[in-house]
């Protein structure tokens, strides 16, 4: 089982690293859903920890459509991103009809080369999330969808969410990352009737459950020591 961190600086970053975090997703701006971070940031984290440090690419919270100057920027800062120890990037581009924007994802993945991506939770916003999952599967550098299933949270999306872990194992490598809405007390029984084998955990892991918190080590470590037990 991977346990993925959301981290949004170089202490969240050591702490998930030190209470059994298998991955971080670099992130400023978590109230907002989470965006891009300064590169000072990503060289510092990507320095501080040893495990994969997966850096989000999103220029603005306002929508998943982008402009020709949004993708002008988020190339820019996969270039950049590129340019650090970071293992990989979180990417989401959609139609204003809600479907995966091809042509963008495109543009951005032809400067993502040899980085790890992940298609976060734009994916969610979809229309049609089972076509979703055929269109990323052409694509092999994304190696994950973050999801919860739909706009519910994902203790409340179990059949959809194994719906898509079933999709997604069909002749392809795409796995499904399962998040928003996950806690201590939900995560395991979510595991168990989806199937999925990564899960993304961000304020549940913080003090009082607060984005704005710092990470909570004892709440971390006792969720990484029971998903680690159990696989």
């Amino acid at each position: 089982m991977i346990l993925e961190v959301i981290a949004t600086c170089v202490e969240d970053a050591v702490i998930a690293e030190a209470n059994g975090a298998d991955r971080l997703e670099l992130i400023t701006a978590m109230t907002e859903g989470g965006l891009t971070p300064g590169i000072g940031l990503v060289q510092q984290v990507t320095r501080a920890v040893k495990i994969p440090v997966n850096v989000m690419v999103r220029p603005h919270s306002r929508s998943f459509v982008y402009g020709k100057a949004d993708l002008q920027t988020m190339v820019a800062e996969v270039q950049a991103i590129r340019r650090t120890k970071a293992t990989g990037i979180v990417i989401g581009m959609l139609t204003a009809n809600h479907t995966i924007d091809e042509a963008a994802l495109k543009k951005v993945l032809s400067a993502a080369s040899g980085l790890d991506v992940t298609f976060h939770r734009a994916f969610d916003e979809l229309e049609d999330q089972i076509a979703g999952i055929r269109t990323l599967q052409q694509y092999p550098q994304i190696s994950r969808v973050l999801t919860s299933g739909g706009p519910r949270p994902a203790p409340d999306a179990i059949p959809e969410i194994g719906e898509l872990v079933q999709e997604a194992a069909r002749g392809t490598s795409l796995r499904i990352l399962a998040g928003h809405g996950l806690t201590l007390d939900t995560v395991e029984d979510v595991i168990m009737q989806t199937g999925v084998d990564e899960v993304h955990f961000g304020s549940a892991v913080r003090l009082g459950g607060s984005g704005l918190a710092p990470i909570d080590p004892e709440r971390l470590k006792t969720l990484a020591d029971r998903l680690h037990k159990n696989g």
